[in-house]
């Protein structure tokens, strides 16, 4: 059975891919009463799976039973690879790595047998240094893979 916060997502993603113009209005209040959950559910799955590094962009208004307005963007391949370098930063763990690797598949920017590649090459096994430096190590690898592969795909906009 899926997570709560599985299903507020598929159901948000359902009504962006519904709107003409990609954006929505929602209040978080009503959807919280909708998925019989706390508003606070809402405000977790927003901040972890409509983040602007997976395409989207949230503006939250106060009062009223907070509205908030959903839109999907849709930036260029500088602004996008800068951004995902941004989130890895200088250390990533193997979990946050693998979301981010799962999240290219999903946009159709990486294959699956890439996917598995990239999983691979930053798994704990695949880098046999000290514990201390395995992050530093894997935000490396995956911040050359990921330049690469955007310089390979010669993509304009995602």
């Amino acid at each position: 059975m899926a997570r709560i916060s599985d299903l507020i997502e598929i159901f948000i993603k359902e009504l962006l891919e519904d709107a003409n113009n990609r954006s929505i209005e929602i209040q978080r209040n009503e959807l919280a009463s909708y998925f019989n959950c706390a508003p606070s559910q809402i405000n977790y799955v927003l901040t972890t799976r409509f983040t602007l590094d997976k395409g989207y962009l949230i503006e939250s208004r106060r009062g009223g039973g907070g509205h908030i307005k959903i839109v999907q963007t849709h930036i260029d391949k500088n602004q996008y690879v800068n951004l995902l370098l941004h989130e890895i930063g200088e250390s990533i763990s193997s979990m946050k790595a693998e979301a981010i690797i799962d999240f290219l598949t999903d946009k159709k920017i990486i294959t699956e047998r890439e996917k598995d590649m990239m999983k691979a090459a930053i798994n704990d096994r695949s880098i046999s240094t000290p514990m201390n430096i395995k992050d530093e190590i894997r935000a490396n690898l995956l911040k050359s893979m990921i330049v690469s592969i955007f310089n390979f795909k010669g993509r304009e906009s995602i």
